[in-house]
């Protein structure tokens, strides 16, 4: 199956990604391999908004199961994402992509407050436009924040990219036999409890209708292959009939 073109689209990332092998909360040099993959995609046409999770910094939820105030630690998760959004942000720029950092959280003297007009018009300029602190609330998940900026800001598609390349119907780190789909409904992956993303998430990324790829990201450049239709990934979209390989 060919996946469909996409013009905008909303490049998620898990926090996790930005790590080295060395223990590095953020390893430069694999945060430069990131942006790269964004320049890439850059270069071919798409308009880039990005949003970085926290986790390779720090886990709201977790610390708030180890005692620290939901609250409190959900916001300590919101500036992990600044930190990371702006490692980004400072990795792109010395390859000469012009990037924007917009916060939820207001910090003028690191990046701009987000502005879903002034963001629009960065991408009509060309810039890479990274949304960092989620919403700006405790309670959601950075993957709740992906989805309600595509929303925002009309992308054509969320991609997801992840250590795996898509969504099986077992954890394929445990159980070998995991078959990987090719499409698959928003219905089945709430009803199965598929973890592409949170419930939230998917829910709002199927009420606007935004479908989501999911793809390996730390494959050398497969996020300009998945776009061009020729990297393996699976689509959640509208209902359908599910297939796998």
């Amino acid at each position: 199956m060919t996946p469909p073109r996409f013009k905008r689209i909303l490049l998620k990332l898990s926090g996790e990604v930005l790590m080295g092998e060395g223990g590095l909360a953020i390893d430069p040099a694999v945060t430069a391999r990131v942006a790269g993959e964004i320049k890439d995609a850059r270069d071919a046409g798409y308009e880039l908004c990005v949003v970085v999770g926290g986790g390779n910094i720090f886990r709201g939820l977790s610390a708030a199961a180890k005692g620290i105030e939901r609250a409190t630690a959900d916001y300590m998760g919101m500036l992990a994402t600044v930190m990371n959004a702006l490692a980004v942000q400072n990795a792109l720029e010395q390859i000469g992509v012009d990037t924007r950092v917009q916060s939820a959280i207001p910090m003028a003297s690191v990046c701009e407050p987000f502005i879903r007009r002034r963001a629009e018009r960065h991408l009509e300029k060309g810039r890479v436009v990274i949304f960092a602190a989620g919403v700006g609330s405790p309670f959601f998940t950075t993957d709740s924040g992906a989805a309600l900026r595509a929303a925002e800001m009309k992308c054509d598609a969320l991609f997801k990219g992840t250590s795996v390349d898509g969504v099986y119907d077992a954890d394929p780190k445990k159980v070998p036999t995991a078959t990987r789909y090719h499409t698959v409904s928003y219905s089945r992956v709430l009803s199965d409890d598929l973890k592409v993303m949170d419930a939230s998430a998917i829910a709002l990324c199927r009420d606007n209708s935004i479908p989501i790829v999911v793809f390996n990201i730390r494959e050398h450049g497969n996020l300009a292959a998945v776009l061009r239709g020729e990297g393996v990934s699976t689509i959640v979209q509208q209902e359908m009939t599910d297939a796998s390989l």
